[in-house]
């Protein structure tokens, strides 16, 4: 090693706030996991099973995860990002292959960091696969819904096995997902039911990530976990919503595009902001369209500091409006 990255490689250290012999045995790693262990617990066959390991950048470093692999071809990682920004925060998704796999499953989650030091994190996992529960299909997967609408979905749960089985409640974690079973047949050592389950149009925008756990008779595995996913998107959407002006020196000019998108054609009514364009200026569209690019401009003040404006949009026929924010600092420097 070279004097140069010598000094390099203490100099990280000393920014990550350990001493030589933690660094070298992994415990800066370790300590952005939230949590280094996941089971499972019992899941039935055909189920969508997954787990996210969230990991926060405790340092100043950026950190990287140069690798991620597992030790069981009963389980599969990755991760959301590769570079994770100083008291950033980054996920590795695992799944687990209930179609192929059965029974009692053991595996290993190796992460691998090579900057700024390097370091390898074995996570454990496990689930219990049973062999006489079979979901299809294996979870309940909404995909993009617009705000304020009702979506449901329908999976069916078929058990081999006792000819008196059956289901007895459904315990649902999240006010926004209603969920509800009905006996479809019953004969001899089979028992089948239709578990419906529906979005309300509560729902608020982003990801709904759940679990509905199926409560049965059987005392050995009362429980029946079935993972409910759903991406809840606003009717109109803007990028970005937070506009970065930048540093700029007083009287400077800067020009900004923002898009306003929308599922049909929609008029915009009025753009308001508090500067009531002493500052800032936005062109308003005048025909209805299901994208809209506003070019909003920035007049520098004479007055240093930092700046914060935020606009209001208000839509024909929408009671709310749609907002986004523009911010940066002005500098004589």
């Amino acid at each position: 090693m070279t004097i140069i990255a010598r000094y390099t490689v203490i100099g990280w250290i000393v920014s990550l706030g350990l001493s030589s012999a933690q660094a070298q045995d992994n415990a800066w790693a370790v300590k952005m996991f939230e949590k280094t262990t996941h089971d499972f617990g019992v899941v039935a066959r055909s189920s969508d099973v997954k787990y996210r390991f969230k990991i926060t950048n405790l340092y100043k470093p950026d950190v990287h995860i140069a690798n991620v692999r597992t030790t069981c071809g009963c389980t599969a990682a990755t991760p959301t990002t590769n570079t994770v920004t100083s008291r950033g925060v980054a996920y590795i998704e695992v799944t687990m292959d209930t179609r192929k796999f059965t029974r009692q499953k053991d595996s290993n989650l190796i992460v691998t960091f090579d900057q700024p030091l390097y370091a390898e994190v074995r996570l454990p996992i496990s689930a219990y696969i049973r062999t006489d529960v079979v979901l299809d299909p294996g979870g309940v997967k909404f995909g993009a819904v617009e705000q304020g609408q009702k979506a449901e979905k329908k999976i069916a749960v078929t058990y081999a096995g006792r000819d008196d089985w059956k289901i007895s409640d459904i315990k649902v974690g999240n006010s926004h997902v209603a969920a509800r079973f009905v006996e479809t047949g019953r004969s001899p050592g089979r028992v089948s039911y239709d578990l419906l389950v529906s979005l309300k149009p509560t729902a608020p925008v982003g990801t709904v990530r759940d679990r509905i756990i199926l409560v049965t008779d059987d005392e050995k595995n009362l429980h029946v976990p079935v993972l409910v996913e759903a991406r809840i998107e606003a009717d109109i959407t803007v990028t970005p919503s937070l506009v970065a002006m930048g540093t700029v020196s007083p009287g400077s000019v800067v020009r900004k595009n923002i898009v306003l998108r929308g599922r049909k054609p929609f008029s915009i009514k009025t753009i308001d902001s508090k500067s009531d364009g002493k500052n800032f200026q936005v062109r308003l569209p005048e025909t209805a369209k299901p994208v809209h690019v506003l070019p909003l401009t920035f007049t520098a003040p004479a007055t240093e500091g930092d700046f914060t404006e935020e606009f209001t949009v208000t839509i024909e026929g929408r009671p709310e409006p749609v907002t986004f924010k523009a911010y940066g600092r002005v500098t004589g420097k």
